[in-house]
């Protein structure tokens, strides 16, 4: 499955285009210690795919640990708008609810991934 989709923030300084190679109900959260507690459902696209249309240089990068994992926001209304998998830098996960025309809402319940215990002693995703 490969799926152009459009994404924003909610102030709409950042507009991205991302390939998904998921249905957007398969979208999941992560357990590790930074998903946890940021709780926005992601679906997976290829990270080639991934192309800021508007607002690359409001796009704010949060790295922890390995720096292995990527987390994209915006610097004005601090939307986390996608991020670059660690557990497989050729993914990204895009934020279900940044995608035009999906409702997170009517995707409830998401499954959970299980970033935690990925690899002993690292907590990221």
């Amino acid at each position: 499955m490969s799926r152009t989709v459009t994404a924003s923030c909610h102030c709409g300084a950042i507009v991205l285009e991302a390939a998904l190679t998921a249905d957007p109900g398969s979208a999941a959260r992560c357990t590790c210690s930074f998903c946890a507690r940021r709780q926005a459902a992601n679906v997976s696209a290829r990270a080639a795919s991934v192309r800021v249309i508007r607002g690359a240089g409001n796009l704010s990068l949060y790295t922890w640990g390995t720096h292995r994992a990527k987390h994209w926001f915006c610097r004005t209304c601090g939307i986390y708008t996608h991020h670059q998998r660690f557990s497989d830098p050729s993914e990204c996960g895009i934020n279900v609810g940044c995608i035009e025309g999906v409702h997170p809402w009517e995707l409830e319940p998401f499954a959970w991934n299980d970033g935690h215990s990925l690899l002993p002693g690292e907590d990221e995703d």
